[in-house]
């Protein structure tokens, strides 16, 4: 099995299929391609599974199986490996974080595009918009919600690691990168995350990268 991915230092969406596979237990091959540069546009052309994807990642190539999309990948190894190894087995607490996912995968358009995911850089004084921080707000409050019905078996969303966070992961960053102010069970539950094994695996290669992409190292406000 092989997990195609983007640079580790900005691509929200190659987290989160590397988290899924981690989660899985399965073992797999990591191929990183570098975004926006010689080798990315060789890639799309040449690349079979890339090419299937019409030139995104992450993409999980299994045999004959080519899965693109970041929930379509968790879903996959979901069904590979039982289901209840990413979503809580009680009801009430598995819709829930099914809803949060659904929205997380759809949403929050504003906070994305102005707050781009960047591990390595911190800011200081960044200026969002009201609708970046009417995002803010909203996750902020899912996060409470979930923590207070559902948290009591860990630090995580659901208690224990899952789908949720694994969503969530790269808002943790972002929140850590443009100095969000936030409220202290999110601090807690940031910290959490950010302690992770698997994170710190990711923050540390994202650190050692080489490559930049200009256009994710400024803020919103224009200001790097």
């Amino acid at each position: 099995m092989k997990l195609i991915i983007g640079n580790k230092n900005y691509s929200s969406w190659s987290l989160r299929a590397w988290l899924a596979a981690k989660q899985s237990g399965l073992s797999f091959e990591e191929i990183l391609v570098p975004m926006f540069g010689e080798q990315w546009e060789q890639a799309k052309s040449d690349d079979q599974a890339l090419a299937a994807s019409h030139g995104k990642v992450p993409i999980l190539w299994d045999d004959d199986a080519v899965v693109w999309d970041s929930l379509a990948i968790l879903e996959y190894l979901a069904d590979k490996v039982g289901r209840d190894r990413f979503w809580p087995k009680d009801d009430a607490a598995r819709g829930m974080a099914r809803a949060m996912v659904a929205e997380m995968h759809s949403g929050y358009a504003s906070l994305r595009a102005e707050c781009p995911m960047n591990i390595r850089k911190r800011f200081e004084g960044v200026q969002i918009s009201e609708q970046t921080r009417q995002d803010v707000v909203r996750i902020l409050g899912l996060w409470a919600e979930a923590r207070a019905r559902f948290g009591q078996g860990g630090p995580y969303l659901f208690g224990t690691f899952g789908a949720a966070d694994i969503y969530f992961a790269p808002v943790v960053s972002r929140f850590l990168t443009y100095g969000f102010k936030l409220p202290g069970f999110a601090q807690g539950y940031m910290e959490a995350m950010w302690e992770h094994e698997w994170l710190q695996a990711w923050i540390a290669a994202a650190e050692d990268e080489e490559w930049v992409i200009e256009r994710s190292e400024w803020t919103a406000a224009g200001e790097e």
